[in-house]
């Protein structure tokens, strides 16, 4: 029995330890190389920071655009968007933001078996000094058990 325990112990140790080197790298990989990063910055008005989409059933697909202004006098080139889970993905603007341009960061939120609160976030690596705040996507996603 004693062996049983020991055995299953150590499975959880390994599982775990699996989970958080996989955590590392994942988050190494959001880290922006300085290379990634243009030159020439520019200043951003960001328009749409939190979006809360309220209520959606379980299994719904949220999707919003965060709107952004180059207020600066260089194009605003967004290299890359990240967002905090798989269950959120979100598509940078291809083209640069030229100056006085509004531009949009798309993003789609599959709420399949995430019943409950949701938070979720969106990092955005650009040219923009001051960089781009965090954007963030909020709601509830109701359990199929409220769906009637």
């Amino acid at each position: 029995m004693y062996r049983y325990f020991i055995i299953l112990f150590s499975g959880i140790i390994l599982l775990a330890g699996c989970d958080i080197r996989k955590k590392d790298s994942l988050a190494e990989k959001s880290i922006p190389n300085q290379s990634e990063i243009p030159k020439d910055p520019t200043t951003v008005q960001i328009i749409d920071s939190i979006y809360n989409f309220g209520k959606v059933g379980e299994g719904d697909i949220v999707e919003f655009n965060y709107r952004f202004k180059n207020t600066g006098d260089k194009p605003l080139v967004v290299t890359n968007v990240s967002a905090s889970c798989g269950c959120t993905v979100p598509e940078k603007p291809e083209e640069p933001i030229k100056p006085g341009e509004i531009g949009f960061i798309k993003v789609k939120f599959n709420s399949a078996n995430r019943p409950g609160e949701a938070r979720k976030s969106v990092t955005v690596t650009s040219n923009a000094n001051p960089p781009f705040p965090t954007l963030q996507l909020r709601g509830e996603v109701m359990g199929k058990e409220h769906e009637e």
